[in-house]
């Protein structure tokens, strides 16, 4: 929810976005597997149109030429070069996980430092160790400190600051309380848990809660002075943790998308080779629902032939969609915002 002056862009992913509900749900919410089936049906169902708009019969341009056996042939190498390619970006992913032994205790020692300063923040001995619930342990903590940071406003005698900060709190806690309950359910892996992080729009509240504090300045007691810096410390912790555990899903939905190209290319190249032997186009008569049955045969194929080049481009618009909208960390906000209560920079 934004700000009554329309100076807060809204905190969530699909508020935020330019483009229309169904493509934002395409290019992120939908399952890849429906994605990929949905590409497969359009390629399917436009062949079979053009095959019976086309005013040279496919049997004709057999007989004329042979330009399924050239088709095939195309995807027979293609299919053979996608996987070369997989089996490289399973390389590339695996070896950000190998490394001697002075790396692997180096990044111990840096996620374990990591959490000691998240601990010391909440004010808890153990930090959790599920990515969902380390995530919501810091979104509820900034819940509680914008509602700390309110109350230590509420005797200041500017009234406009008290209804600013005021006003900062009640959005922050409202966007953090829809967050976390989404994340009560979330399983790393899937992309409900990015999905509900990426809605806590935590730079705009940094540089929210900065401005706020410089605008205080002076006029601040200290225990509101203070009340700012914690507020700012959790939503800064907030920033590296959901980028790390970004990173972790990218790795994930690639190790998927390999699996997935992998197990598909086997199919798709049995029935490209299969076309480029043994079809025979004039050898299949008939139709069906008046559609002629070398053209559905041949569509069918060219189908399943680009499966793995489907499930690519499935997967890879979900992680350039994220990638493209989680550019920056920090108090950074890459999209143009009208802000009717500019900072003098001067």
């Amino acid at each position: 929810m934004s700000d009554s002056d329309g100076s807060q862009p809204d905190d969530t992913m699909r508020e935020r976005a330019d483009e229309s509900s169904w493509k934002l749900w395409l290019l992120m919410e939908a399952n890849r597997w429906v994605v990929a089936g949905i590409l497969l049906a359009g390629v399917f169902v436009s062949l079979v149109v053009l095959g019976v708009l086309d005013p040279s019969p496919l049997q004709r341009s057999v007989a004329q030429s042979d330009p399924v056996e050239t088709l095939f042939q195309a995807f027979t190498t293609a299919i053979i070069t996608g996987v070369t390619l997989v089996v490289t970006l399973n390389q590339l992913v695996l070896s950000q996980e190998l490394g001697p032994v002075g790396d692997q205790r180096e990044r111990m020692e840096g996620a374990m430092a990591f959490r000691e300063d998240v601990e010391q923040a909440l004010d808890s001995p153990v930090s959790p160790p599920e990515p969902s619930a380390f995530l919501q342990a810091l979104i509820d903590e900034s819940r509680s400190r914008a509602d700390a940071l309110a109350d230590e406003v509420s005797d200041s005698a500017d009234e406009e600051f008290r209804r600013e900060v005021q006003q900062f709190a009640d959005n922050l806690e409202e966007n953090a309380s829809e967050v976390s309950d989404r994340l009560d359910d979330a399983e790393f892996g899937s992309y409900h848990m990015l999905s509900a992080v990426l809605d806590f729009n935590y730079s705009w509240k940094i540089f929210t809660a900065r401005r706020l504090h410089s605008e205080g300045g002076v006029a601040l007691t200290e225990a509101a002075d203070a009340a700012f810096d914690d507020l700012e410390d959790v939503l800064a912790f907030f920033g590296p943790a959901r980028e790390h555990f970004k990173t972790l899903y990218f790795q994930w939905e690639l190790v998927d998308l390999s699996r997935a190209m992998l197990y598909s290319a086997v199919p798709a190249l049995v029935v490209a080779a299969a076309m480029v032997l043994y079809y025979d186009a004039l050898a299949v008569t008939g139709a069906t629902l008046g559609v002629s049955n070398d053209i559905l045969l041949t569509s069918l194929a060219v189908t399943v032939s680009v499966v793995p080049f489907m499930l690519l481009l499935s997967f890879i618009l979900r992680i350039a969609t994220v990638a493209k909208r989680t550019l920056s960390i920090g108090p950074f906000v890459l999209r143009n915002v009208d802000r009717s209560d500019e900072l003098d920079f001067e």
